[in-house]
């Protein structure tokens, strides 16, 4: 299925979304500030959901706008967070407003923006000296280890995912600045890691997957069949599973005023 199609499934059930999405750590938060050049950034967000990411940095005062493809997700956001503005938008086509932002953050969705476009979009709204952080989330080895190798067997049954035994660890999650670099718009980039644990009840996990665009996308027969394969594995190993995520956050400063969109990034 394609980027387009997959990434609006989260819509489609924004409570659930906003009942078991994990937030992220606060120290992400505490070194992004020390990136920033502003005690009270003004932020733009990309792709907030219902607001795992916003959450953090409205406590710390930060002036939030938002851009959210998905209307339900938006709505959800704008109960949990008044403070900040969600704008129903799609980025990859959205009018950019002036170069007046101190920071562009996309927490786990920027790899659902356009490829061609997304480093220099966000260039163009945020004034010199100004931040771009792209936080991305894994799923890494640690926590139920076997749990994760023995439910590979329901993935090789129930989808088309090839055999995986286990997940990666840490160490195998790349720092990869070519993107940024290649742009010519912003100096190193940072990198920052952290690894936490979840620990998820045989119905909480299965909702979790339920948020998961790939198992959304699913066929209603697949999908039950995998949930009931993931279920009865739980089960047997005591009813909790835990599960290790690394975040891992990525920013760079904007070295000067980013030059105008060109033709082809405006007829996007």
């Amino acid at each position: 299925m394609s980027r387009e199609l997959l990434r609006q499934t989260f819509t489609e059930d924004a409570e659930l979304y906003d009942r078991v999405r994990p937030g992220y750590p606060e120290q992400l938060y505490d070194d992004l500030a020390e990136v920033l050049s502003s005690t009270k950034p003004s932020v733009l967000e990309i792709g907030p959901g219902t607001g795992q990411a916003t959450r953090p940095m409205v406590r710390r005062g930060w002036s939030i706008t938002a851009v959210e493809l998905g209307a339900e997700l938006a709505a959800v956001a704008r109960r949990n967070l008044p403070a900040a503005d969600i704008i129903v938008a799609d980025f990859d086509t959205w009018e950019l407003p002036e170069p007046t932002f101190d920071l562009v953050l996309s927490a786990t969705a920027f790899h659902w923006l356009d490829p061609a476009t997304r480093v220099r979009r966000c260039a163009r709204v945020l004034r010199p000296g100004g931040v771009l952080a792209v936080v991305s989330t894994h799923h890494i080895a640690g926590g139920s280890e076997q749990f994760f190798v023995d439910v590979q067997r329901c993935y090789d049954r129930f989808t088309d995912d090839p055999e995986k035994g286990g997940l990666p660890a840490a160490s195998a999650v790349l720092e990869d600045s070519s993107e940024f670099d290649a742009s010519g718009l912003f100096g190193p980039v940072r990198f920052r890691r952290y690894a936490w644990e979840v620990v998820y009840s045989t119905a909480e996990y299965v909702e979790l997957l339920s948020s998961y665009s790939g198992h959304r996308a699913l066929t209603a027969d697949r999908r039950d069949g995998l949930y009931d394969c993931v279920r009865a594995l739980i089960e047997a190993d005591g009813g909790t599973v835990t599960k290790r995520y690394l975040t891992q956050l990525s920013a760079a400063v904007s070295l000067n005023q980013p030059l105008a969109l060109d033709a082809a990034d405006q007829s996007r």
